[in-house]
């Protein structure tokens, strides 16, 4: 299974993001966090940025949709650059229809759990994803302490699962990433680790390093 880091650019410097996105030339993914103010007590970025960013960078973008109702968004993330479309089980769509929207435009599909939902509710659409992001805080803001109760999940995913990539998202550094990757996630979302470290690409090594222990 490949280890992949996807820095979160929620923890970068947005008024100079071009040379945030330099500073993590060395990353496997890019994730792009999008909420509403509604779905999560927050507001982003929307789909202009996410286009902007495109043209100066071609790392794949994971983009992270934390909004109420994504089946009417996903045409445009997906129009705008976006490779991976996550959506959360909690949000007003329709799973199925949203899943399926996303592959007609040509793009993978990943569906995402905040920490207190049920993990049984992916299991019936795996064979549809490409990856499942399991929260290891509370969606809406960065900056918060891994949840290590949620790590279960992982591993109920991984014993029904074994190709599928797992995404963590929410605390993840040099010691939570082993801890994540022992469950048997192999995708890791980093955001204040990486931007606040005084080389992002070094991080981004140790992380992946940390992983394979």
């Amino acid at each position: 299974m490949e280890l992949k880091i996807s820095p979160s650019i929620l923890a970068s410097d947005y008024a100079n993001l071009e040379k945030e996105l330099n500073r993590i030339s060395n990353s496997d993914l890019i994730h792009i966090d999008v909420m509403d103010g509604h779905f999560v007590p927050n507001i982003t970025i929307g789909a202009p940025v996410v286009k902007a960013l495109k043209r100066v960078c071609n790392i794949p973008f994971d983009v992270h949709l934390m909004i109420s109702n994504p089946i009417d968004y996903v045409e445009d993330f997906a129009a705008a650059g976006a490779d991976i479309i996550c959506f959360h089980t909690e949000s007003n769509s329709d799973i199925e229809k949203t899943i399926e929207k996303i592959h007609f435009l040509g793009k993978k599909a990943a569906l995402a759990v905040k920490p207190k939902t049920e993990i049984d509710v992916v299991l019936p659409f795996l064979d549809k994803l490409s990856m499942v992001l399991v929260m290891t805080v509370e969606p809406g803001f960065g900056g918060q302490s891994f949840m290590e109760e949620v790590m279960p999940k992982i591993e109920k995913i991984r014993e029904t699962n074994k190709e599928i990539d797992i995404e963590v998202d929410g605390g993840i550094n040099e010691e939570t990433v082993k801890i994540a990757a022992k469950a048997g996630a192999n995708v890791f979302v980093a955001g204040s680790s990486v931007f606040k470290s005084e080389i992002p690409n070094d991080m981004i090594t140790l992380l992946r390093n940390n992983a394979e222990i």
